[in-house]
């Protein structure tokens, strides 16, 4: 008891030391929401008397691109989102600078994924993890039964009551799809996407503004990240969360960014961020994020998750940041040329499958079986394997550079024109099954 009082006095007066030694502005790039960044920057500057957190909001791959452009003249101190590939990214181009934090309490895991980069790079600051959110009232109306598993979401109940953000354009998304691709496989996986976009009524450009749609009912079902959910539930929305057996928990990141003007005040807001003080505002009914020290849960409301507690979050994939981080530009451009961009034809062959199920239900026929299976193996099929998508061939075509531009335009119409020309026979093949059945 001794020992761990003395440790928690000398991090307070570590703390209260930087704390008063702090002026100025601490700038931070972050991809999180005014409704998250808004209380912490409250705290902080309550906590650090002559410290101004500001806060440049960007998505996460813009904002990993900001820093690169600008590594020349740096101007930010913190880079702040929940995707660890993002930081594998700057990492690996030397863009973070290492810090070990003096906070205590915090264990190495949440889950099975480690909390800190082991490099000691970035730092895990929250732990979050990727479900589907529902509204409740909206699913009693329509008679919808509430979802468990990813590949519920691709019965015909759930035809167009669907939503999810564009992985591209969300770090969060992009997280969830390849959690999906570990857990299941990469030809696996991506037979369930494709499965549960052919119920989608539409793709987002924002992930808030799949959990915004959700709240209001204007869709009934939104893949999303938890905290959405929790946030949502707590202030009043009538929404429910649920994890699939196929997920992970992994944690939200903060780093310092390498000749971070304000390096001094950088280190502050780490570790305003990993105290018990800073821990606790993640428990605000706006934020709702999974603190990552244990002790701070006896002050989290009775049904809030608790991942180093709950037995679910022991049972979770053991998520590899390091094959998201190469092949996340193929993966999104991949989702993109065979799911945003195709939508309507994809949504079409599966409209029509479920009307074959629905007719075989009522008298089997076996052509038509064989014919339906067909369709649905051209829609999962796939213009590359998982190996291919992490070759530096391919790879090397989404680097940014102006001389791989053509070769990135050139696979993106190859992908494209894959998709278009599958879906067609799919769809053919689906609608002779549907004449056999009917």
């Amino acid at each position: 008891m001794i020992k761990i009082f003395a440790a928690a006095l000398a991090l307070s007066l570590a703390i209260s030391s930087v704390a008063t030694a702090q002026t100025g502005k601490v700038t931070v790039v972050t991809s999180f929401a005014k409704d998250v960044t808004d209380p912490f920057k409250k705290a902080f500057e309550k906590a650090y008397p002559g410290a101004t957190l500001e806060v440049q909001n960007r998505n996460t791959n813009a904002a990993v691109k900001f820093i690169e452009e600008t590594k020349a003249n740096n101007q930010i101190d913190l880079m702040w989102a929940s995707a660890p590939d993002a930081f594998e990214v700057l990492k690996g181009k030397s863009l973070l600078q290492k810090y070990q934090p003096k906070a205590v309490g915090i264990p190495d895991k949440v889950g099975s994924y480690p909390i800190n980069d082991p490099g000691g790079t970035y730092l895990g600051f929250a732990a979050s993890g990727y479900g589907i959110m529902w509204n409740d009232r909206y699913m009693k109306a329509n008679k919808i039964p509430e979802p468990a598993e990813w590949q519920d979401l691709a019965k015909a109940v759930y035809f167009d009551h669907v939503a999810i953000a564009s992985p591209a354009r969300s770090g969060t998304t992009h997280l969830t799809v390849e959690t999906i691709l570990q857990g299941e496989g990469w030809e696996k996986g991506w037979r369930t996407i494709k499965e549960l976009a052919g119920n989608f009524r539409q793709i987002t450009d924002r992930s808030f503004d799949v959990p915004e749609q959700v709240n209001s009912g204007q869709v009934g079902i939104g893949i999303v990240i938890d905290f959405f959910a929790f946030s949502a539930k707590a202030s009043g929305f009538p929404v429910k969360f649920a994890y699939p057996s196929v997920t992970t928990v992994v944690p939200a990141n903060i780093g310092i960014v390498a000749n971070a003007p304000n390096k001094a005040g950088a280190e502050a807001f780490v570790e305003f961020l990993l105290s018990p003080v800073g821990q606790e505002v993640l428990l605000d009914p706006g934020i709702r994020r999974l603190p990552i020290n244990p002790a701070v849960y006896a002050k989290a409301p009775a049904d809030y998750p608790n991942p180093f507690k709950d037995p679910r979050f022991q049972k979770m994939i053991t998520f590899s940041a390091e094959t998201s981080e190469s092949r996340t530009a193929v993966v999104d451009t991949l989702f993109d040329q065979l799911i945003s961009f195709q939508l309507a034809a994809l949504k079409d062959v599966t409209k029509t499958l479920h009307e074959v199920d629905a007719a075989l239900a009522k008298k089997d026929n076996a052509q038509a079986r064989t014919l339906a299976k067909e369709a649905r193996d051209l829609v999962a099929a796939m213009p590359l394997t998982a190996q291919q998508a992490s070759s530096k061939e391919i790879t090397g075509a989404f680097t940014g550079a102006k001389e791989k531009g053509a070769r990135q335009a050139e696979l993106e119409q190859q992908w494209a024109a894959f998709a278009k020309e599958r879906y067609t026979q799919a769809k053919t093949k689906a609608s002779d099954a549907l004449k056999l059945a009917r």
